[in-house]
């Protein structure tokens, strides 16, 4: 079979299948994201093998487009007026999720004999979440309740702690080491996350007032793609975060685009396809050998990054005098952790090679174990703060 006829019988498969895990989701206690990775573990190259090799070398095009789309929803979240009405819960919840989790799982890595060093790193790593598991489970309860408003804006700001601390915890372990260029992983993570900030602005500002012409009051598919799919060139292209860029400009946009009923929000409809396409092709590419990389330090990482934000969270929920449904269940909520996390682990090898052989296999194999069980645990907290 020709390559161009496997890749569109495939891509009409993997759409279609979208519907059916939508039905079965809503049958069964497993969301739409668990059932679309654990179907993509099945058709990729560990099982049934059947997905062509096309779809594979250009995975990392599709999941940066869908993460992109994702990022601008959830900048579209950021809204003044939800910020001048939850912006203390916000931000006491999602610094304090992201900052005990890293003390949490640092703590009891040392405890079981994990060099400091080593410890900070992965506390760091675990501080971060799954934007486009949580957005894609939030989408499919269509819950529509202070809990998840406040769930996506948390999310939409995890992310950016998480590279906080990240550089942080590189300048310790620089320290630590007596490295004489502590400055350097500073400077890197300083330029991506502050670069980040600055493109989304710039392309934010004019953008808000230009868009929305054309058809008034609604940008049009093509404008909002069009602008989407720029931040994220120009954000590779200067090598800074691009889904931090592409929250910024959603945030930008829906904060100043006063002549819009919703930013962009025709990008909603397709950015659904290309969640479903991401989340197979990342089941398909999950490898098994990667969970063999489990074994204590794994377990303890996993067991304390749960900890970790479940606690973080719910000390967040205390000072921020949230109500009780929020104090119990927002931390479980955060659990999913996808490719952030990894990113994070490649560059901390980069620096520090020797820590290498405990970051990646721990780092890999945690992240496969909260992709597939972490939306279940963000589906069982919607479904019980929809209850309170």
């Amino acid at each position: 079979m020709e390559t161009s006829s496997q890749f569109f019988i495939s891509l009409g498969g993997i759409l279609l299948l979208g519907l059916i895990t939508s039905a079965l989701g809503r049958a069964t206690f497993l969301p739409r994201v668990t059932l679309l990775l654990i179907f993509g573990i099945i058709i990729g190259k560990e099982m049934l093998n059947i997905i062509p090799p096309i779809f594979f070398d250009r995975f990392e095009i599709i999941a940066n487009m869908a993460l992109l789309m994702v990022g601008f929803l959830l900048g579209g979240k950021l809204t003044r007026s939800s910020m001048e009405f939850s912006a203390r819960k916000i931000l006491w919840i999602s610094v304090s999720a992201a900052v005990v989790t890293t003390s949490v799982v640092s703590f009891a890595l040392t405890l079981i004999g994990v060099s400091l060093e080593a410890s900070i790193l992965l506390g760091c790593i675990a501080a971060a979440t799954a934007p486009a598991a949580v957005l894609d489970v939030v989408i499919e309860s269509n819950q529509e309740s202070s809990f998840t408003k406040l769930l996506l804006s948390i999310v939409a700001l995890d992310d950016v702690w998480a590279l906080v601390l990240f550089a942080i915890g590189l300048a310790a372990v620089s320290s630590l080491n007596g490295q004489a260029e502590i400055i350097s992983p500073l400077l890197l993570i300083a330029r991506e996350l502050g670069g980040a900030i600055l493109l989304g602005l710039l392309l934010g500002l004019p953008a808000a007032y230009l868009t929305g012409r054309i058809k008034p009051g609604q940008p049009i598919l093509t404008e909002a793609l069009g602008l989407v799919f720029i931040c994220g060139g120009l954000a590779m292209w200067l090598e800074v975060s691009f889904l931090i860029t592409s929250i910024v400009l959603g945030a930008v946009i829906a904060n100043l685009a006063k002549h819009h009923e919703y930013p962009f929000h025709s990008i909603e409809g397709v950015e659904s396809s290309f969640l479903v396409i991401f989340f197979v092709l990342a089941g398909a590419t999950l490898e098994f050998e990667a969970l063999t990389g489990v074994s204590l330090i794994g377990v303890v990482y996993i067991l304390s990054r749960a900890t970790g934000k479940v606690l973080g969270a719910s000390i967040g929920s205390y000072f921020a005098k949230t109500e009780q449904a929020t104090k119990k269940w927002m931390g479980v909520a955060l659990l999913p952790q996808a490719g952030v996390a990894i990113g994070m682990a490649l560059v901390a090898s980069h620096y520090f090679p020797e820590y290498s052989q405990i970051l990646l296999p721990v780092v890999i194999s945690s992240t496969i174990f909260f992709e597939i069980i972490g939306p279940v645990f963000t589906r069982l907290a919607l479904k019980q703060t929809n209850k309170a």
